[in-house]
C-alpha cells in the first residue's frame, strides 16, 4: 500500500491570522518501506516570517522572496500524493494549511479520512509521555543528529521512520538500500552458514569392509581418473 509522509514548515501558527505554507516535503513509501521518491518545495509565502518560525526553520524572507507560489506548485503536489494515505505528525496543524491554501485557489480540501496522525498514534501507545517527533526518535533509536533546525523533508524522513516503529518495526528479513536500489527493490537477508549448528563429526559408514573394497575396485576400472579416488 502506497503511503505519504508528510510535512509542512509556515509562517506562523495559524492560518486563520493569514500566515502561510512556506514549505512541503512528502516521502513516499510503499508497504511501509520507502521508496526513494520525494516531493520537495520553498514557497513565497507572499508574507512575512513570525520570528518564531525564522528561528525554528532557519528560513528568511529574503530566501524566500523568489521562490514559487503555492499556486505555481499545487498540481505537482496534488500529482504526487495522488490518492495516497498521507502520514502526518499532529495532521490538525498540516491539514489546517494546506486546505487553507487549496481553498484560497478554489480547490477541493483533501480529506480527513485519507489521514494517519502519528502523534494521536503515539499518544496511544505512550499515554503521558512526552511524543514530539525528537521525543519519538530518542524513544526508537532514530538518529535526528541533523535536525539542529525545522525543515519539511528532513522531518518526513525522520517521521518515515518513526511511523514504522508505531506500526511495530520493520518486517524481519527485509533490508532496504535506498541509494543503491530502486524504488522496487528489496533485498532478503539468511542467516549465515556460521550461525547454523554444525555437525559435531562426520557421519561414520554403513558400508561393510567388503563393500568399500568392492566400489574401489569398480572406481579403478573406469576409463577416466575418478575425482573422489584422487581426494581419498
Amino acid at each position: 500500500m502506497r503511503e505519504i509522509i508528510l510535512d509542512t514548515e509556515t509562517t506562523g501558527i495559524s492560518p486563520d491570522d493569514g500566515d502561510r505554507i512556506v514549505e512541503i516535503g512528502c516521502l513516499e513509501v510503499d508497504h511501509q518501506v520507502p521508496t526513494g521518491r520525494t516531493f520537495q518545495c520553498y514557497l513565497n509565502p507572499e508574507r512575512p516570517m513570525s520570528q518564531g518560525a525564522a528561528n525554528i526553520t532557519g528560513l528568511t524572507d529574503a530566501f524566500l522572496r523568489d521562490k514559487p507560489k503555492f499556486a505555481e506548485k499545487v498540481d505537482d503536489f496534488l500529482a504526487f500524493i495522488a490518492d495516497s494515505k498521507l502520514v502526518m505528525h499532529n495532521a490538525p496543524f498540516d491539514m489546517g494549511f494546506l486546505n487553507h491554501e487549496l481553498a484560497m485557489l478554489g480547490r477541493l480540501a483533501l480529506d480527513n479520512d485519507r489521514v494517519i496522525d502519528t502523534l494521536e498514534i503515539a499518544r496511544t501507545k505512550f499515554a503521558g509521555a512526552k511524543n514530539d517527533l525528537n521525543s519519538l526518535c530518542r524513544r526508537f533509536g532514530v538518529d535526528n543528529s541533523g535536525r539542529e533546525k525545522h525543515g519539511a523533508l528532513l522531518d518526513s524522513e525522520l517521521l518515515a521512520e518513526v511511523y514504522l516503529e508505531l506500526k511495530g518495526g520493520r518486517q524481519p528479513g527485509l533490508i532496504f538500500k535506498q541509494d543503491q536500489l530502486d524504488s522496487n527493490d528489496l533485498e532478503t537477508t539468511h542467516t549465515s552458514i556460521a550461525a547454523r549448528p554444525r555437525r559435531p563429526a562426520s557421519l561414520s559408514s554403513r558400508l561393510t569392509q567388503a563393500e568399500e573394497s568392492a566400489h574401489k575396485d569398480f572406481i579403478k576400472n573406469l576409463s577416466a581418473p575418478s575425482k573422489w579416488l584422487a581426494a581419498d
